[in-house]
């Protein structure tokens, strides 16, 4: 007999891991199927070393799907059930082609739960670092009335929108901060490894330094000493500010003073205007309270001073008041989205008017990301020229300077 590592999922979708006496690897498999669980590994521990365990580490298991593959997920599992499959079998129709051990581990709970009786949005909600309270509320609400599948559809396309919108968001911004960098680490480069080439002739000559260039001098000597411990304090000073941001109330200002700004707190609003439309709109459709789907799209705007405002509207609304005043007295969201949220409120259709807002929101925003990085890079790319001209002016200027007293 001999000893065997196994790693296998539980009924209840637990990593299971242990040894077991056997004769072979396939008695180790034919056991755990009898014993009701799904072998996913099974290898002698003989062989068994630190750097060996180091490699076979499920570090997957510590966190669960990614956007990404929960959006592939849900949409495989609409394309099936629209097919005419039933959710078992569609279930294991993504656990035999999961692209990896988490989405087979996920689905296989999935699927473990369904079999055992539960709906799928409850096993779902057994796994809240994959999938929302959004998305087991969507569920939920498929589930009720019966179109699970066209709910999946468009749980789908949202997940799919939301990705774009943040996708666009940044990767506008991706070249301007390259360029920031570029821009910083050259000047940084002139002033510490250029400039200090010419201290000692400067200090032979003996003669006075235009102001330009001593400034550059001073500054390049300051960047050389103080700048690592310069650096460790931002950092320092950014973990203080993270800590403080997670209390309430200095959360609730540095929210509201970003919603304020001249040209970021415009995109701001656009993107929680987009955010906050396009979740409950997508709510609404589906079949989901409004009490209920204003509670879950407070969780997906991230913003606390927006959370507020939609804590307010959801008051007024469990009153029997609207939701356009209250959100537009906040002054958070763009007029837009109240005004289309009032006209949905007045003809019974705020959920579709919702949606076009969330389109028409979405669209604004990607053409404000065009002009602000429209702005940023040539912004970006005349101060870098200025501050590389002016060190080179500096220098030309004090060479002059030597090059007079010289021949004087």
């Amino acid at each position: 007999m001999t000893a065997f590592r196994y790693t296998a999922i539980g009924p209840g979708g637990d990593v299971l891991r242990g040894q077991m006496e056997a004769a072979s690897e396939a008695e180790v498999i034919e056991r755990l199927q009898r014993q009701g669980n799904l072998p996913m590994r099974a290898e002698p521990a003989g062989d068994a070393t630190v750097l060996g365990d180091v490699l076979r580490a499920d570090f997957s298991r510590r966190r669960g799907l990614r956007k990404q593959e929960v959006a592939d997920l849900v949409r495989e599992m609409a394309t099936m059930l629209g097919a005419g499959q039933d959710l078992d079998r569609a279930l294991r129709y993504m656990q035999d082609t999961a692209p990896n051990a988490r989405v087979n581990r996920v689905v296989t709970a999935l699927r473990d739960a369904v079999r055992d009786g539960s709906p799928l949005s409850v096993a779902m909600a057994h796994d809240p670092r994959s999938f929302t309270r959004m998305q087991v509320g969507l569920v939920r609400a498929g589930e009720a009335g019966g179109r699970l599948a066209s709910t999946l559809a468009r749980m789908a396309d949202l997940l799919d929108r939301q990705r774009s919108l943040a996708a666009t968001v940044t990767s506008a911004l991706i070249y301007p901060a390259l360029l920031l960098v570029a821009a910083i680490g050259s000047v940084t480069l002139l002033l510490t490894q250029v400039l200090p080439q010419f201290v000692p002739m400067f200090e032979q000559s003996g003669a006075k330094l235009p102001p330009s260039t001593q400034f550059l001098m001073d500054a390049g000597t300051a960047v050389s000493d103080y700048g690592l411990y310069a650096l460790l304090a931002f950092l320092a000073l950014l973990l203080v500010a993270r800590a403080a941001l997670r209390q309430p109330g200095p959360r609730l200002t540095a929210d509201g003073l970003l919603l304020r700004l001249p040209v970021i707190g415009g995109l701001l609003r656009e993107v929680l205007a987009a955010r906050f439309t396009r979740v409950l709109g997508t709510l609404l459709v589906n079949g989901v309270a409004l009490i209920t789907a204003l509670g879950v799209v407070r969780d997906a705007l991230g913003n606390t001073a927006a959370i507020a405002a939609v804590d307010r509207a959801s008051t007024s609304a469990r009153g029997g008041g609207g939701l356009a005043q209250p959100l537009a007295d906040a002054h958070i969201f763009p007029p837009r989205t109240i005004h289309l949220i009032r006209l949905g409120e007045e003809n019974a259709q705020l959920g579709p008017m919702a949606l076009r807002a969330a389109e028409i929101h979405e669209e604004r925003t990607r053409l404000a990301m065009q002009r602000v990085v429209a702005l940023l890079v040539p912004a970006i790319t005349v101060f870098m020229g200025i501050a590389v001209a002016g060190i080179v002016a500096s220098l030309m200027t004090a060479m002059l300077s030597l090059n007079d007293l010289a021949n004087g």
